[in-house]
């Protein structure tokens, strides 16, 4: 490696963006940066990095995307648009599907797609037919490698190598999305090669969502870090009333469902303390995302094969797969 090279990035041929005369206004550029990569690869992390809030839910449990998130991130005169979206696995249920038909239509439609490997994993059973479909994907394609802080340099550069080896990367990073290390590479990078062109959001807009999908998104956090083995995977929140109230703050009603009673009395737990818990923690994150008092209200509903209902799709922002 060069001295001129940033410890974080492998140079690979790209092509160079037009500097602006000295003193002339800085050329706005504004276009889609779609993360992908395998389950719990670290994408929302990142992409909560990047944007600087928290956006997208972060587990140690896979699969907790489900749906695409787009959080907006302004860098000098650049607005980039990063495009959360969920892992990509060999699906088994329809949901599964509707996952992974989500993640690759929106790399098909971004400007830029970044594929994330945890490091400490390589190149395993999941990236490998991730990389062969991206090979065939004629888009600009950077290779991010995280959780470097947990991987040997020498293995960092042969993983590198051997993934360029398979797809040919306009560029390769290596990051720890967690304590932020190369995301200042990745965000001056991205500023620099987007297309030229008007933002497409307001400035101070952070997310294309609304607050009630944002806000059922952080409950169905709370509620993969409370429960376990199947509970989380088999349920779903929506929130059904975002009221404003007189004194600044919010009323907010949410609907946890479940397939089968049994997980409704897991949900719940012993003299509701389950969900009381799970209430409190999303209270709090709620309220900070909005910015105002939040009174959150949670209701438990059994919803016999919900998996199969397109209705819940579209509260997902997912297509339904036939």
């Amino acid at each position: 490696m060069s001295a001129n090279e940033s410890e974080n990035e492998i140079e690979t041929p790209v092509t160079s963006s037009q500097t602006a005369e000295p003193g002339a206004p800085a050329e706005t550029r504004a276009g889609f940066v779609a993360l992908i990569g395998a389950p719990n690869a670290g994408k929302s992390t990142l992409l909560n990095r990047l944007v600087g809030a928290k956006l997208s839910i972060v587990t140690h449990k896979v699969q907790t995307t489900r749906a695409i998130m787009r959080g907006v991130a302004m860098h000098e005169a650049s607005q980039i648009i990063f495009v959360d979206t969920p892992g990509i696995f060999a699906p088994k249920r329809r949901l599964d599907r509707a996952m992974v038909d989500t993640a690759w239509g929106g790399a098909e439609g971004a400007d830029i797609v970044a594929l994330l490997i945890d490091a400490r994993k390589g190149i395993d059973d999941e990236i490998a037919p991730i990389l062969k479909r991206l090979a065939e994907l004629k888009r600009h394609k950077v290779l991010i490698l995280n959780k470097i802080d947990l991987t040997k340099r020498e293995e960092l550069l042969a993983l590198a190598s051997r993934a360029n080896a398979e797809v040919g990367f306009d560029r390769t990073f290596m990051i720890s999305a967690l304590d932020g290390d190369g995301a200042d590479d990745l965000l001056n990078y991205f500023a620099q090669e987007l297309p030229t062109g008007p933002w497409l959001y307001p400035e101070d807009q952070i997310s294309d969502l609304p607050l009630r999908m944002i806000a059922a998104e952080i409950t169905r956090e709370k509620l993969f870090l409370r429960l376990h083995q199947e509970i989380p995977y088999a349920s779903t929140v929506e929130t059904t009333q975002w009221k404003e109230l007189k004194d600044g703050s919010a009323r907010v009603e949410q609907t946890v469902y479940v397939e089968r009673e049994s997980q409704k009395k897991i949900v719940l737990g012993k003299g509701g303390q389950t969900i009381k818990a799970i209430s409190q923690g999303a209270r709090q994150d709620i309220a900070a995302m909005a910015e105002r008092p939040i009174h959150l209200f949670l209701f438990v509903k059994v919803r016999e094969n919900w998996g199969n209902d397109p209705e819940r799709y579209r509260e997902m922002g997912l297509e339904f797969p036939r």
